[in-house]
């Protein structure tokens, strides 16, 4: 025993160290190519959009030499030890080749990872909906998505279930809500009072950082049967909108209360021969 650790431990010893210091290069000098590549590419985008990008990039490549590394680094060990490597290459071979019968849906996985990686479908940070699960992308691979919705609840997704991407997050987000206000106001007057409440929000330096495009009244939305609902469109930078909403909503309700203009809510009118009781 003692000789064979003496003839073949320090050998493999050096192998296990060798193949771990090259993982760790290349887990320092990937993240850095794959930044300056997607800067370089991405010239045009701003720059939380190239993070998210050479972020995601870099994850699935420094995962995948670190597995390729390790299957390196298991044969160079059994090849010293006295393994004859080349019958287990050749049954690795065929093993494969019976499991990729089987696994197909793992081939889908894999080849669907690659369509939203290269496409740029999304990355992590992004907000999705995927798999019909909605939240924040924690991990993404070449086989599966990982999301964590607004209940804290990880979901572990493959990638082959996801026949429809949406990204909430990607380059810009939207401001897109509805304000309710009675039949008897004064719709000019209603739109004046949001459209300054809007412009006064995109003034204030902390608020301006965020929105891109000012939200404002786009049109009349819908003659509702309480109250008549008014669009507001604008757009602001990603994962962000869901915060200006609700501050809108807030000076929204405080500027109505101030103007006497009414928020309706859900109510009816009963006829009882000439009297009226409304609920």
């Amino acid at each position: 025993m003692i000789e064979w650790l003496q003839e073949h431990g320090i050998r493999i010893a050096i192998i296990v160290v060798i193949g771990f210091i090259c993982w760790l290069i290349f887990r320092r000098i990937v993240p850095r190519v794959i930044s300056r590549t997607i800067k370089y590419r991405m010239k045009d985008k701003s720059e939380s959009i190239v993070k998210k990008r050479s972020r995601t990039i870099s994850h699935v490549i420094t995962n995948t030499i670190g597995v390729v590394i390790g299957i390196i680094v298991l044969f160079t060990i059994l090849a010293q030890v006295g393994v004859n490597i080349a019958p287990a290459l050749a049954s690795l071979g065929i093993v494969g080749l019976a499991v990729s019968f089987g696994a197909q849906s793992l081939i889908k996985d894999i080849i669907n990872g690659l369509f939203i990686l290269t496409e740029d479908q999304y990355g992590i940070g992004d907000i999705v909906k995927v798999g019909g699960v909605s939240g924040l992308v924690e991990e993404v691979n070449l086989r599966r998505t990982v999301l964590r919705d607004l209940d804290g609840i990880v979901h572990y997704i493959p990638n082959s279930e996801v026949s429809i991407a949406s990204n909430y997050t990607k380059e810009f987000s939207r401001v897109n809500l509805n304000v309710s206000v009675g039949y008897g106001e004064d719709l000019e007057k209603v739109i004046g009072v949001i459209n300054r409440v809007c412009f006064r929000m995109c003034e204030e330096t902390d608020w301006k950082k965020k929105i891109i495009k000012p939200p404002q009244v786009l049109r009349v939305d819908d003659l509702g049967s309480s109250g008549i609902d008014i669009k507001i469109l604008g757009d602001t930078k990603p994962l962000v909108q869901w915060e200006v909403m609700g501050e809108l909503r807030k000076r929204i309700k405080a500027e109505f209360d101030r103007q006497g203009i009414e928020i309706p809510w859900p109510h009816m009118k009963v006829f009882f021969g000439n009297k009226m009781v409304e609920n």
